[in-house]
């Protein structure tokens, strides 16, 4: 797989579909060729403090920002025909299946790879944790705006390139 998007939402509340940001970079014959970033007025509308603590985003950011669907329309043909790759890839795809279906949006069933099950297969117990900063560092990527959605989607990216290079198997 030298062909992929990888993928990272930051989400507003404990619902799936509150996404309030998206991070995507394009992945071509193994390098990063493209990258988009958005902030995403959430559904449902407000901000839980935790998930504030977390990425810092706020309703002061994203109070006059798109909607999924206008977000979503300039993401999916800069996708389209890629596999998708996530740190976690349930939490990504979760969200992304929600918002789909709070919009009433046909969901396209992308392909889902996941660099966290990947890194506990290819590292196992060589490091502390699998935390997307501590895989990225692993793989000499140094993640320096963590929980900001394309620094997150960057790092994945430069997870998936690196463990595919280094192994024969798949994410």
């Amino acid at each position: 797989m030298r062909d992929f998007a990888a993928i990272d939402f930051e989400t507003a509340n404990e619902e799936p579909s509150s996404v309030c940001s998206v991070g995507v970079v394009i992945v071509r014959d193994g390098e990063i060729v493209d990258s988009f970033y958005s902030l995403i007025h959430p559904e449902p509308e407000y901000y839980q403090w935790f998930c504030q603590r977390v990425h810092g985003l706020g309703p002061e950011d994203t109070d006059d920002a798109p909607v999924f669907p206008d977000v979503w329309d300039n993401i999916a043909p800069l996708i389209e025909g890629l596999p998708l790759v996530a740190h976690n890839s349930r939490f990504d795809e979760g969200c992304l299946k929600a918002v789909f279906r709070v919009y009433q949006m046909d969901y396209p069933d992308y392909e889902f790879h996941d660099t966290l099950a990947a890194s506990r297969r290819h590292f196992g117990c060589r490091l502390p944790n699998h935390q997307l900063q501590t895989v990225a560092a692993a793989c000499g990527y140094d993640l320096v705006n963590h929980h900001h959605a394309l620094a997150d989607a960057e790092a994945c990216a430069a997870i998936a390139v690196k463990l595919l290079q280094d192994t024969d198997e798949a994410l």
